[in-house]
């Protein structure tokens, strides 16, 4: 298993739920206030907020937090947010994209670039590491949706690129650009999927010893405790001998 997915595994570990649990709701929050800007307040109307709901609902963010999200929008004080993508290098040479929503852009930068430094980094410009990744659709299913081979057919059918079915579910891979296409057939099959998101999957991975691992999940776990930051992609892989010794 290698970068992002990886290193929440041997987070959840650490027992950090709690924190990790309420620093999500305050940035699922704020995707639904963005996605809610971008069109009508409704659901049923707007694309883009239907899937920042349903994502939301997938981490069981309450109903009364999603509502006040949405409302949030049309106030007469909202705030403005950008979707800023960045990137830059760990330790090891490790590729690392960082996605913010962030409503100053000078602060954001500068608490990100300051992350990477600390952990021995550099934040690059834009395209520096991105190029080595694929900017996919992800459309994650849980077990009870049906078997594997269920799963594979229905993907299959519906245009996805690939998918991965383990104990945890089923997480079908799809071309960016059809991924509203792919979910929506899979969902006439499958049901309402449990998440369905862009993500940044590596072309190849990096494997790092359990020194530069250490390095890489404090800087990751430093640019995910920062409030403007999003989501964190790497391509770094930790081997299985390294990784019991890190979850130990």
């Amino acid at each position: 298993m290698a970068g992002h997915s990886q290193f929440k595994n041997i987070m959840h570990r650490k027992g950090r739920q709690d924190s990790i649990r309420s620093k999500m709701f305050s940035k699922l929050a704020r995707e639904i206030t963005v996605a809610a800007k971008t069109g009508l307040p409704d659901p049923s109307m707007n694309a883009a907020l239907r899937l920042a709901i349903q994502n939301a609902k997938a981490q069981s963010m309450p109903k009364d937090n999603i509502d006040r999200a949405i409302k949030k929008a049309s106030g007469a004080d909202a705030e403005s947010y950008d979707a800023i993508r960045y990137e830059g290098y760990g330790p090891g040479g490790t590729a690392i994209i960082v996605e913010a929503l962030a409503d100053n852009r000078n602060r954001t930068a500068s608490n990100v670039r300051s992350i990477f430094t600390k952990a021995g980094g550099a934040l690059g410009e834009t395209g520096s590491v991105s190029f080595s990744f694929d900017h996919v659709g992800e459309i994650v299913y849980k077990t009870s949706a049906g078997d594997a081979d269920t799963v594979m057919e229905a993907a299959i059918e519906a245009g996805a690129d690939d998918v991965i079915s383990d104990e945890d579910g089923h997480t079908i891979i799809c071309a960016f650009e059809s991924m509203g296409e792919v979910s929506k057939a899979l969902e006439a099959v499958l049901g309402e999927a449990q998440t369905v998101k862009s993500a940044w999957k590596p072309q190849n991975t990096v494997p790092v010893d359990e020194e530069k691992a250490q390095s890489l999940m404090k800087l990751i776990d430093n640019l995910e405790d920062d409030d403007d930051v999003q989501t964190v992609y790497s391509n770094f892989e930790v081997s299985d001998e390294v990784m019991a010794k890190l979850s130990a």
